[in-house]
């Protein structure tokens, strides 16, 4: 075991800094404000091959893992700019569609994935249901060759900028636990028996939350992804790099954090000295740093587990939950202490720290809250009775 990165590493890392600072500090700030979506740096992002870094060469990917992916992700955010849809869109379908898609599917959405030409936002979150898959209520029924979707989804992000949506929908029940029968549709977001309305949202970003209502709406038989019934195993391929990816959000967003006012204490005075040699300015800022080493370790630990492949797929859960746990709140407790070093400045919208508190806060909830991760840690880790 060795943890020098390599040089294609180094280079990736480059690269994608180097893009996102051609956008400008304010960016990310100006597109939270306005809730409009940051396309500009997709699509830049896209067309050097970035954005589809983890998906196969054949389809116009990188021809990389959920390793690079996490790089991708990490550096975004530790250049001012985190792209929350590489959570879903990258990680999450493109990861499903790579492992469970047909042919046909494969070349029909994983080179618009790879380009950064289209984008597939993820699902399965209901009003009533929770973290608890088991009692998602939205149904696929047979109609035909076909299937009729019917039900709601809540908290769905970036709806107004996906092709289409990867929906969970409950397709049975299993004789034997009763548990419900999940499956995996690709829905066209345009299609006008879906209805899509905006969530009122108090933290600022660029991607916008919706809620979903599905009134019978058609879906073909080549729609849907993988097996039928067997969607809770197939989502779980996309869920654990949605944990890594998100938890590489948030060591970018916190080295960012970190960046910035590390630069601010060492410069602004107060008293004749920088505030940066005052022990309360210094230390809230040492101890973050070393949250954020820990949590970046754990997440690449996370994602090498998850290209490992099925032989270390416990292992891999494990580490994505952890992982996730721990950059949340590194993440949170650096722009936290970014913002306090920044005294009234930290609320300026000139220093553009109150955006990335907001999605900080939000990796704390999503995409799987901090109090399941502790229940998983505590059942699988731990071997404690089941809590839940």
């Amino acid at each position: 075991m060795h943890f020098r990165e390599s040089d294609e590493h180094r280079a990736l890392r480059a690269a994608v800094g180097a893009i996102t600072d051609g956008f400008g500090p304010g960016y990310f700030a100006e597109h939270s404000r306005d809730r409009r979506p940051t396309t500009e740096l997709w699509q830049a992002l896209g067309r050097h091959g970035y954005i589809g870094v983890n998906l196969p060469e054949e389809y116009g990917g990188g021809g990389g893992g959920l390793v690079e992916l996490a790089i991708v992700c990490e550096e975004v955010a530790a250049h001012g700019c985190p792209l929350l849809l590489l959570l879903v869109s990258g990680a999450i379908a493109g990861e499903v569609l790579t492992r469970f898609g047909t042919a046909e599917q494969k070349s029909t959405w994983l080179p618009r994935l790879a380009t950064g030409r289209g984008k597939i936002v993820f699902a399965i979150t209901e009003p009533d249901a929770g973290s608890n898959t088991h009692r998602l209520a939205t149904t696929a029924t047979r109609d035909g060759d076909g299937w009729l979707l019917r039900g709601t989804k809540q908290f769905i992000s970036g709806v107004d900028e996906a092709d289409a949506i990867l929906v969970v929908a409950r397709t049975g029940t299993d004789p034997g636990s009763g548990r419900s029968r999940l499956s995996l549709f690709l829905v066209d977001a345009a299609d006008p028996r879906l209805t899509a309305t905006p969530l009122a949202i108090e933290g600022s970003a660029p991607e916008r939350q919706f809620t979903l209502f599905f009134d019978d709406v058609p879906v073909c038989a080549d729609r849907l992804i993988g097996t039928e019934g067997d969607g809770l195993r197939q989502v779980f391929h996309g869920l654990n790099p949605e944990r890594v990816t998100g938890a590489a959000l948030g060591v970018g967003i916190a080295r960012y954090a970190l960046a910035r006012a590390a630069d601010y204490a060492r410069t602004r005075e107060v008293w004749g000295r920088p505030i940066g040699t005052h022990q309360a300015i210094a230390h809230p800022l040492a101890e973050a740093a070393i949250e954020v080493e820990l949590a970046a370790l754990m997440t690449a630990r996370a994602a090498w587990l998850h290209d490992a492949g099925e032989a270390m797929a416990k292992a891999a859960g494990e580490a994505a939950n952890m992982a996730k746990y721990a950059a949340a709140e590194a993440a949170i407790h650096a722009v936290d202490a970014a913002i306090q070093t920044h005294g009234g400045n930290g609320m300026s919208r000139d220093y553009g720290l109150v955006p990335l508190w907001g999605m900080a806060r939000t990796l704390r909830i999503a995409p799987v809250s901090r109090e399941m991760i502790l229940n998983h840690v505590a059942q699988h880790t731990l071997e404690l009775p089941r809590s839940y």
